[in-house]
């Protein structure tokens, strides 16, 4: 029995490839070891998302190779690299890492076990060329019945409900490496949906690139692209909620990567009005600047922006929001970032994060003049973070006294409604509280990101 060893990095969408790797390969009778030392195969699933991720892979890439030296010459260890990073620089790793038996792309991720197989059978030798299974504008996307073996804890789950991106952001390579947003049907997430549920999960975080996108590809594709479409009819996120709202049981819905450009009043309604669906909003704005979310190609004004944040917060009361802005952007003036910490300041979000400007090649703003230097990121990035860890302690202190609804992550440790998975705060609590299960405690202090329970 072949036996494989797989490093997973990167984000959440990243996580459900890796699970469908893992699947596919107990599928066809092979076995995962946590011990690299006795895999057969070693498999790194990379992120090539901004140059922090590309790093972190390379280096994994370059450990995986460098540990299982002796092992290759004693037993014949494979090396696999998939992912974003083999799908956006397959050709070029082939000829810097030899090493590697092969690149395998995002559309290739169902065929991993043939794939393995096919190198065994092969039996390539160290000097012969890395093969490169990567096929540009990837257009695969999982369904209900794709064989997938979840490496989240059991009582949470992502749930891919589309693929790829057709956002012209400046900033971003996605949808070179991800191709054009797909979407899946809304029967086949709800059947995923609802055998997750069967299984014992306790939240379900709905993820693609842009979820406020869903179904409108389908829309695009009847209609035209930039013609008005009417959220409440056809395949659209706010009848998908609707619909995993009716699955019985006691679940959260968590929705995470939408995007300002798609939010409609009747999404706001639709969330009001479905309980299960958390009181959270993951909504990436990274700037307010008119300048700077034009040269950005967001698709939106910085008083289009405000104005939903209104809307949002005036219609689903006790709503989190989350967002994430980018500092130190080509051309970015301080007057742009002034005007980007009094937002901050004014809108007190309820959980936010900053990126330094990555100059990513292949992306319109990597060419553009005006790029700044690290210094000057740096010192933004710090400046925005100290003004939103102030704001996040006033926050937590809201809660003081309150009881709050929680789900208990591992002994001691929680999360409510306005904390995703992996990238948001924690509740202290009661270290006997059952695991996987929600339940009610009371905030008796706020420290920074994080709350304790009295």
């Amino acid at each position: 029995m072949i036996k494989v060893g797989l490093v997973s990095l990167g984000c959440a969408k990243n996580l459900i490839d890796s699970e469908i790797m893992v699947g596919h390969l107990h599928k066809a009778g092979m076995e995962m070891t946590p011990d690299a030392g006795k895999a057969d195969v070693i498999i790194v699933n990379t992120c090539s998302f901004i140059d922090a991720a590309k790093e972190e892979s390379i280096e994994a890439i370059l450990e995986a190779n460098q540990a299982r030296g002796l092992r290759k010459r004693q037993n014949g260890q494979k090396l696999i690299v998939a992912g974003c990073m083999a799908q956006r620089f397959a050709n070029e790793l082939q000829k810097t890492l030899p090493e590697v038996d092969a690149f395998v792309g995002l559309d290739q991720l169902t065929q991993i076990a043939p794939i393995i197989e096919k190198i065994y059978a092969k039996d390539k030798k160290v000097d012969e060329p890395a093969e490169n299974l990567v096929t540009l504008q990837p257009k695969y996307i999982p369904d209900y019945d794709t064989p997938r073996f979840r490496l989240t804890p059991k009582h949470f789950a992502y749930v891919k409900i589309a693929e790829g991106c057709n956002h012209p952001c400046t900033f971003c390579i996605i949808p070179q490496m991800r191709g054009r947003h797909r979407s899946r049907t809304i029967e086949s997430i709800v059947t995923e949906a609802r055998q997750m549920i069967s299984e014992g999960v306790r939240e379900l975080n709905l993820i693609s690139q842009d979820t406020t996108y869903f179904g409108m590809d389908r829309w695009e594709e009847k209609a035209g692209p930039r013609q008005p479409v009417d959220p409440t009819r056809g395949d659209s996120l706010c009848q998908l909620l609707r619909e995993l709202q009716q699955i019985e049981g006691d679940f959260w819905i968590r929705l995470l990567y939408t995007h300002p450009a798609h939010w409609s009043d009747e999404l706001i309604k639709t969330i009001a009005e479905c309980p299960k669906v958390a009181r959270y909003i993951d909504m990436p704005l990274q700037h307010i600047s008119d300048p700077m979310l034009t040269v950005m190609r967001r698709e939106t004004s910085g008083q289009h922006i405000r104005d939903l944040v209104s809307r949002i917060r005036a219609g689903v009361p006790g709503i989190a929001l989350r967002t994430t802005f980018i500092v130190g952007f080509p051309g970015e003036t301080e007057k742009d970032f002034a005007e980007l910490l009094e937002f901050i300041e004014s809108t007190q979000f309820e959980r936010l994060g900053v990126f330094r400007y990555s100059q990513e090649e292949g992306t319109r703003a990597g060419k553009m003049e005006g790029q700044l230097s690290t210094r000057t990121k740096e010192a933004r990035f710090k400046r925005a973070m100290a003004l939103q860890k102030r704001i996040a302690q006033q926050v937590g202190e809201r809660f003081v006294g309150q009881t709050v609804r929680v789900l208990v992550e591992k002994p001691g440790i929680a999360r409510s409604h306005a904390d995703a998975p992996d990238i948001d705060g924690r509740v202290m609590v009661d270290a006997a509280l059952p695991i996987g299960e929600f339940a009610d405690v009371k905030i008796g202090a706020a420290r920074d990101y994080d709350l304790v329970a009295a």
